[in-house]
């Protein structure tokens, strides 16, 4: 998607702090951490978010978690939350499908 921030950090045409990358999905730290481990896990494709997963698209939903549980292992990390945001009213601020991955402090119920 030409105007999309996330396809462009997926292109390399806007640099990140990359944790992970294959050939279907990139993990970055957030450049506005809520915590001290905070990265998020994009699929490369496209998918403006939790809404639009269809059953041609939902494999990288799996996938992503896959990636998920090998970065925390990777890392050491026991214990974390994951986050996904679909529509300006429950705060995604980017139309593309993003997971926020946080870790490192105790997080607690309800978010914040």
């Amino acid at each position: 998607m030409e105007n999309c921030l996330f396809c462009k950090i997926a292109a390399g045409i806007i640099p990140s702090s990359k944790v992970y990358e294959d050939e279907r999905v990139l993990a970055f730290n957030d450049i506005d951490p809520q915590a001290p481990t905070h990265f998020l896990v994009i699929p490369k494709e496209h998918i403006t978010g939790a809404g639009a997963i269809t059953e041609e698209n939902s494999g990288i939903v799996a996938y992503i978690f896959e990636v998920i549980a090998k970065i925390a292992k990777e890392k050491g990390i026991e214990s974390y939350r994951v986050v996904t945001n679909y529509g300006e009213e429950a705060g995604q601020t980017v139309p593309h499908l993003h997971f926020h991955v946080l870790a490192g402090r105790n997080l607690g119920w309800p978010p914040g």
